[in-house]
Formats: structure tokens, C-alpha cells, sequence
């Protein structure tokens, strides 16, 4: 996640300006040192790129990498606040779920981190009238659109960061400030990823391990959330995260009659992918409700498909 010192170079360059890590060193008051490991870090990670100027000094400059055009966004649009003393990694990702109203204790738990830690990330925010309280609630401000939209782009860059060291070919699908759903192209990437920590297949590819084996057109969804297990109910999530067609709807529907997922369970899953409303409509046919509605978000089988299904599938 990028830090205090990233944001204070990223600010010392954001006009467009080449700049020496000298110089960067002296208007930011940060060592020279540490502004050699932060420029080794943006300069891998496609945020700043170099050159040679006269006698071989080295100049950076930002590149048009979307983290850097979300700054410099905001910057542009809220340029009398001084981003780099508020915003912390911590409230970076507390950010992230600022664009609806939540508890306090809501944001804690999809972090696994105390309720305090959540009040200090706040804090820079809540001083300067940053936040739009709502009873125990707190959401950004109307006006705070572009700190959002920078606080997610630095949250998926840091995923796809994460997955492209491992699975070059690795794009984010879904994320949060924790967990990561990402596709790969090649087989290669597939193997780096099945034998790393922290990374688990995920989506169709994962209805195997639940006695449902469905052919797989290209390569397996991998899930990142360290410390946490694998549900019935993300794995069907994931599954509508990367096909919501009617083929895949129908597997999902057969997952969950198989395992018998609890309805509220995984509608509670569903609300952080946005999927509760197209959750709540499959659950429609398993109750034995096969009525065809045009307002439905989701493509549901007839009730003669999903009997012909099951039967095929061996679920009772």
C-alpha cells in the first residue's frame, strides 16, 4: 500500500516535473536513503519512470498509471487539503468503504482489525469534516468522490501487484482492501499461483472439491484472503463475479442445492459483490418458484432444465 512518503513524492511530481532524488530529498525532508527504496518501489510497481539527464543524473517522473491520474484527480479537485498528512495505508483502506454508510464495527470486521484501529484511520477525516455521520455510521461526504475513487485504485493496485509477481498474466476481477479474486491467462501462471501461500482456486474450477465436476474453458480463478477460509458461499460469489450467464447461474443454483447453503448465509456474502438481489432471485426456483419475471437481474433455467440438471448431476 503506498505510504506517506510515496503520496510525498507522488505530490512532488505530480505537475509532470522530472525531479533527481536529491532534490526529491530535500522538499519532501525525508533521507536520502529512504527515498531510494521508495523510488525503487514506485519505479517496479510502473508508477514512475526514469531517465539519464547531464552528467548520468537520474531523473524520475510520474507516468500516467492510474493511481497516479486518481491523485493527481484529486489533487486537482480538493488541492487545499494535504493529502500526504492524512492519508495513512490504514485510512486508505478504511476509505474503501466509505461509499455507503457503515458501522464502525462492520468495516473492523471485514478488516480483522479492532474498532479503535477503525477510529484512528477516521480520525484524520472526522477533524476535518470529511465525513458524513449518520447515527453510528460514518460515509464519505458528497464532494469526496475523487478521494474514493484514489483510495480503490490504490487498494487494486496493490492486489494486482501482488498477483503479476507471482502470475504475470494476472488481472484483478473483485477486491477489497483484504481479498482478491484474479483470473490467469497461461498455465504457467496457473501452476506459480496453485503452489503459492495465500492463493486458492476459486470459482468453477472449485465445484470439484464438492463432488460437481464441470468442463473448464481456459484457466481456474484464484481467491487471496490470507487467514480466512474458503466458503461454499464466496465460491458461488465468485463464481457470478466472473460469469453471471445463464450457464453459470444454473451450476451456482446446483452448487447450493447440493450443499444446501443457507439462504441468509449467502445473501450476506453476496451484499459485498452487490449480488444479494440476484442471490435472492435464484433461491426463487429452489423454493419451487419457477415463475418467469422481466424484472429479474439474472437469467434463471425452467424448471425442466434445472430437474434435467440435478438429474445429470446426481443432486437430490
Amino acid at each position: 500500500m503506498l505510504t506517506k512518503a510515496s503520496l510525498a513524492l507522488l505530490d512532488a511530481l505530480s505537475a509532470g516535473r522530472e525531479a533527481t532524488p536529491d532534490e526529491l530529498a530535500t522538499e519532501t525532508e525525508y533521507s536520502q536513503d529512504h527515498i531510494y527504496d521508495i523510488l525503487d518501489e514506485l519505479l517496479e510497481d510502473s508508477l514512475l519512470t526514469e531517465a539519464r539527464g547531464s552528467k548520468n543524473r537520474r531523473l524520475v517522473r510520474v507516468t500516467d498509471h492510474p493511481v497516479v491520474e486518481a491523485y493527481r484527480d484529486l489533487r486537482s479537485k480538493l488541492g487545499h487539503v494535504d493529502w500526504t498528512e492524512i492519508l495513512s495505508p490504514a485510512t486508505l483502506r478504511v476509505c474503501w468503504y466509505l461509499d455507503e454508510p457503515r458501522r464502525v464495527t462492520e468495516i473492523a470486521d471485514r478488516l480483522d482489525i479492532t474498532r479503535q484501529g477503525v477510529h484512528n484511520a477516521l480520525s484524520p477525516l472526522k477533524h476535518r469534516a470529511m465525513l458524513s455521520p449518520s447515527g453510528p455510521e460514518y460515509a464519505l461526504t458528497d464532494d469526496l468522490s475523487p478521494l474514493l475513487t484514489f483510495a480503490r485504485e490504490a487498494v487494486t493496485h496493490e492486489h494486482r501487484s501482488r498477483a503479476r509477481k507471482l502470475a504475470p498474466s494476472a488481472t484483478v476481477e473483485w477486491c477489497d482492501p483484504k481479498r482478491a479474486l484474479v483470473r490467469v491467462q497461461t498455465s504457467e501462471d496457473t501452476t506459480a499461483l496453485e503452489s503459492a501461500a495465500d492463493w486458492r482456486v476459486t470459482g468453477l474450477a472449485r465445484f470439484q472439491e464438492y463432488g460437481l465436476q464441470f468442463f473448464l474453458a481456459g484457466e481456474p480463478a484464484f481467491w487471496y484472503a490470507p487467514d480466512e477460509d474458503l466458503t461454499p458461499s464466496e465460491v458461488v460469489c465468485h463464481t457470478l463475479v466472473l460469469d453471471s450467464g445463464s450457464r453459470r447461474v444454473s451450476y451456482s443454483m446446483l452448487l447450493i442445492e447440493k450443499l444446501d447453503i443457507d439462504q441468509e448465509t449467502l445473501i450476506e456474502t453476496a451484499t459485498w459483490y452487490d449480488l444479494e438481489t440476484a442471490v435472492a432471485a435464484m433461491y426463487r426456483p429452489l423454493h419451487g418458484d419457477f415463475e418467469v419475471s422481466e424484472d429479474l437481474p439474472i437469467f434463471l433455467p425452467s424448471e425442466s432444465e434445472f430437474s434435467a440438471l440435478k438429474e445429470q448431476y446426481g443432486v437430490s
